[in-house]
């Protein structure tokens, strides 16, 4: 598919099967994070690949905290996505434009991975609501390391959805800021 098709197809998924993802489906989408940009090709991240049931149980739990994305514990896939150091040019250059170009390069990776499942025929849902204190118990993390987000993954039990999306006028302009309300 083009890739607008792709974007298109895209969604937050919140219901899964339990039918198994191959390795290599698992293996591509990585890929497409492995080759996403970053400031001074820092390249801040680790994906951690949870698919043991065991290990599953806990995640779920944990990605469901306080009641929140309790669809998770149905997933037979989760990814953590570790927040590692900047290379020191990045660092110094995020630091001088007070701009946290750390957090900006892991949108990059994590969309690349989701698309990547789109192709593969998965759903994915990226979460920031979770106990980080556990998953970093969870996957023997080590201190002083962040977990910022995780991907749930796996085959969608979810109808398509019209996407709700602001008008290109409200969204965007040419040659100068002109905000336009709905």
């Amino acid at each position: 598919m083009d890739f607008l098709q792709l974007v298109s197809k895209r969604q937050s998924v919140r219901s899964y099967t339990q039918e198994k993802i191959a390795k290599e489906k698992i293996e591509r989408c990585l890929e497409a994070a492995r080759l996403a940009p970053s400031a001074c090709n820092a390249q801040p991240w680790h994906f951690v690949v949870v698919d043991d049931p065991l290990l599953l149980l806990e995640m779920g739990k944990a990605a469901s905290d306080g009641g929140m994305n309790k669809f998770a514990k149905e997933a037979p896939v989760i990814v953590a996505v570790v927040l590692e150091k900047m290379n020191f040019v990045a660092k110094i250059g995020s630091l001088l434009k007070n701009k946290d170009y750390c957090m900006l390069d892991l949108g990059m990776p994590v969309e690349h991975f989701c698309l990547q499942a789109t192709e593969e025929g998965l759903g994915t849902c990226i979460l920031g609501w979770f106990n980080e204190k556990k998953v970093t118990e969870l996957l023997h993390v080590p201190k002083g390391k962040r977990i910022p987000l995780l991907i749930v993954m796996g085959y969608g039990n979810d109808q398509p959805r019209n996407k709700v999306r602001k008008s290109m006028d409200e969204m965007s302009s040419w040659n100068a800021y002109e905000h336009q309300k709905k």
